[in-house]
């Protein structure tokens, strides 16, 4: 039997008002006149979209579309549909320019994975960052009650607090991000620094992925800013000022564990992963699931695999890694120019090691639909989730809770947020050692179904234990209290 839905353990409080950059859906205009909703993807929704439901409340977010048309009885419709209501916030593609392609993730974006060089410090952006945050704190403003709770989230909108101070909004705000925070040196790079730092600590409560960030983030405060006073012993402490609190701690983000299970156990999905196995004919799959961005260290990744076949002959014929690289912010250049490199380096290893009746890679520029997601984790025996920065990495945690009978290894990278869990139980790696990667997937090949078992029961219980509403409880336990 299923098990029961967990019911929330909070305190009452008013709604729950979630800010984001979009939508949990996709807005589209269909063939017989009216707008249409599609599901959004992305690990921010999959992660909230049952809290809400959960809990009920409101989702303010761009649609995703920048022409001036009223949404409102669209997303009314829509918001009947799953659970919630939906507020929209109307960019204009000169605003979608400079707030998101630009300051969001030509700056802020490299800048917090350590990626400096990739930066493009553009003072245009920071004014649109600021105008299009207001904009979103204004769609807040009306439409929020006294009791209610406020949790933004993400690098996109850390000035929403600030401006919703300045309307007069004195409800509880928190903020998330769900990327890395990074260290003082880096930080420092920003020449917003001190703007970007003050408006977070107009939040009641911050909250980061890990440990490391939070670190980071206190570091910067310390060095930056005067007057603020903080005892760092606890997960969760409060930093003061003259008149102002501020709440700061590590919530590692987690996925629906069971919804995993229910899902990844339906006869669809079970029928197809034998489809794949046959189609392997008895090789073991390498599993590596990225979206197509420079973080994601997949050259790195496919260069380690090279270098595994290079020197394991007996790799050759008997694995297959499976690379599917998800379409994302096409229309910046330097992900047309990653793209470019990927495909080149998928071309040029399968031209050196394909032989008759076994290609090497299989490589994919597509999402997934669900069943066929679910249908490869379940599939492969190794996933490969290799990050050269990462906030936490869902991947990995997803990729856990579908193997159901256990028959996985998890390659790690050291620098994704997740590693700090799941650490004990995966193949740790660093990204940019080629050899120890390609060790790493030697050594997960020839491991024995004991270990591997015991390895992988070890990190279900983790994550499950850990899991989407444990995250939500823990941060929502600190906003009221």
């Amino acid at each position: 039997m299923p098990e029961p839905k967990r019911q929330s353990r909070q305190p009452k409080m008013g709604r729950l008002v979630i800010v984001s950059n979009r939508l949990p859906v996709n807005l589209i205009w269909d063939e017989v006149g009216r707008w249409k909703a599609q599901p959004s993807l992305g690990g921010l929704v999959t992660a909230l979209a049952p809290i809400l439901r959960d809990r009920g409340g409101l989702w303010v977010g761009w649609p995703g579309i920048s022409e001036d048309v009223d949404l409102g009885e669209a997303t009314a419709r829509v918001g009947e549909g799953i659970g919630y209501e939906l507020k929209s916030v109307m960019l204009t593609e000169e605003e979608t320019d400079g707030y998101y392609l630009g300051f969001s993730n030509e700056i802020i974006w490299p800048l917090f994975h350590d990626l400096q060089n990739l930066c493009n410090f553009d003072p245009a952006y920071w004014k649109m960052y600021q105008a299009v945050n207001h904009k979103f704190a204004d769609v807040v403003a009306r439409d929020v009650r006294k009791n209610d709770y406020v949790w933004v989230q993400d690098y996109h909108l850390m000035m929403v607090a600030k401006e919703l101070r300045g309307m007069g909004v004195d409800c509880r705000v928190g903020f998330f991000l769900h990327i890395p925070f990074p260290p003082l040196d880096i930080f420092m790079k920003l020449p917003w620094r001190r703007q970007i730092l003050e408006a977070m600590l107009e939040y009641d409560l911050l909250g980061f992925q890990t440990a490391r960030d939070r670190s980071n983030f206190i570091h910067c405060l310390e060095t930056l800013s005067k007057g603020y006073r903080h005892d760092a012993r606890r997960q969760v402490f409060a930093v003061t000022a003259p008149g102002r609190e501020v709440k700061i701690g590590s919530f590692p983000i987690g996925i629906d564990f069971d919804g995993f299970v229910r899902e990844a156990s339906d006869s669809l999905v079970a029928n197809r992963a034998k489809e794949l196995r046959r189609a392997m004919a008895g090789r073991q799959i390498i599993l590596g699931v990225d979206r197509l961005d420079y973080s994601k260290g997949i050259p790195q990744k496919l260069q380690a695999f090279a270098d595994a076949l290079e020197r394991f002959e007996d790799l050759h014929g008997n694995v297959t890694l499976v690379q599917v690289a998800v379409p994302s912010r096409e229309d910046i250049p330097r992900y047309k120019d990653l793209k470019a490199e990927v495909e080149g380096l998928v071309s040029e290893i399968n031209g050196r090691f394909t032989r008759s009746g076994w290609v090497p890679i299989h490589y994919m520029f597509r999402s997934l639909e669900r069943t066929e997601l679910l249908a490869y984790y379940r599939a492969a025996e190794i996933a490969l989730v290799t990050p050269l920065k990462d906030g936490m990495n869902l991947v990995a945690k997803e990729y856990c809770a579908a193997k159901l009978d256990n028959n996985g290894v998890l390659i790690l990278s050291e620098f994704a947020g997740a590693a700090t869990q799941l650490r004990r139980s995966s193949l740790l790696v660093n990204p940019y050692d080629i050899e120890g990667v390609a060790d790493a997937i030697y050594q997960a090949y020839n491991m024995g179904m004991n270990e591997r078992r015991w390895r992988m029961r070890r990190l279900r219980r983790s994550i499950r234990k850990r899991d989407i509403f444990w995250w939500a409880d823990s941060l929502l336990r600190e906003a009221v209290t």
